[in-house]
């Protein structure tokens, strides 16, 4: 049965950018959940198709959820982190691949170990980015995200992920690489994620201290360093904060990663929200005219085809 008239034009109304296409290129299962998820989820809302490429499996990944460090969830963790992976896929609304390479750990040391042999933190650069280009080319995003050149923190895998997605943004519309990767596709835009900062810390601490609450944020504030050349980066940033609820429930749903009574949830959603409302991010590269500094990220893009 077609749809009446008016509740046609009252979907596309809800839905204002169908037809528009998102990729955020992350790491491992749970960074999706932990960098952007807001922005996420306010786009899935919008009507936008928002896929995840999932680099590794986070098979080495510690289990940071006291309540589920058990011989059994360490045994069969490659499985579990799937099903969780699942789950916030469901409560974001996206779609999501895995790229099929093998989780690096983080090495602890000094001097610092040598990676594993065969883990993604080591991969060949133009190999790494085949399987990405190949997925690029498949759903045609208009829009790429990833890490900074330090990979947000400098684990090997989000540095080997920001190289991989970099060099596949610039080789996915060129029909000279890859050739065997797809029909060509160049995204329009390659942002950075900028998850956490020194200024949006500094603003939630002061916001906890202003409503007599403890700070999670004390004792790292006194070590981090200002770096105002790095906060100059951001150049967008989007507002969301309407959707940190699903933003939490995606976080929690990666139960071996996430504490529920860990230092994050300890700051009111409330207090999130009136102090930084906002999910931030840097245009590296675009291919569409947009002033700076933006509040969306498919800004200047006019013609989703």
């Amino acid at each position: 049965m077609s749809q009446p008239a008016s509740s046609a034009a009252s979907a596309i109304s809800e839905q204002p950018r169908a037809g528009y296409r998102l990729m955020h290129v992350h790491a491992h299962p749970d960074d999706e959940s932990s960098k952007g998820a807001a922005s996420t989820a306010k786009y899935v809302a919008e009507g936008v198709d928002v896929h995840v490429a999932t680099c590794t499996g986070g098979e080495r990944g510690s289990i940071l959820n006291p309540k589920m460090d058990r011989p059994d969830i360490l045994a069969n963790i490659t499985e579990v982190r799937r099903q969780e992976m699942e789950r916030a896929r469901d409560i974001l609304g996206i779609r999501q691949d895995w790229l099929g390479f093998i989780d690096s750990g983080w090495p602890e040391g000094d001097p610092l170990p040598p990676l594993p042999e065969g883990c993604f933190g080591l991969v060949d650069v133009e190999v790494g980015a085949e399987p990405l280009v190949r997925l690029i080319r498949e759903f045609r995003p208009h829009v790429l995200t990833t890490y900074d050149e330090n990979g947000g923190y400098p684990h090997p895998d989000h540095i080997m992920c920001h190289k991989i997605s970099v060099e596949a943004f610039h080789a996915a519309g060129d029909p000279e690489r890859y050739p065997e990767a797809g029909e060509p596709w160049q995204p329009l835009k390659l942002y950075y994620q900028h998850g956490h900062s020194r200024p949006k810390a500094v603003a939630l601490h002061e916001a906890m201290l202003a409503h007599d609450l403890e700070s999670p944020w004390a004792e790292r504030l006194a070590e981090w360093k200002e770096r105002p050349d790095w906060d100059a980066r951001v150049t967008t940033k989007v507002p969301c904060s309407d959707y940190f609820g699903v933003r939490d429930q995606a976080l929690l749903a990666h139960a071996t990663q996430i504490d529920p009574d860990g230092w994050f949830f300890s700051i009111p959603r409330e207090i999130q929200a009136a102090t930084w409302p906002t999910e931030d991010f840097e245009l590296v590269v675009t291919h569409v005219a947009s002033e700076l500094p933006e509040d969306d990220l498919f800004a200047g893009i006019t013609d989703p085809a």
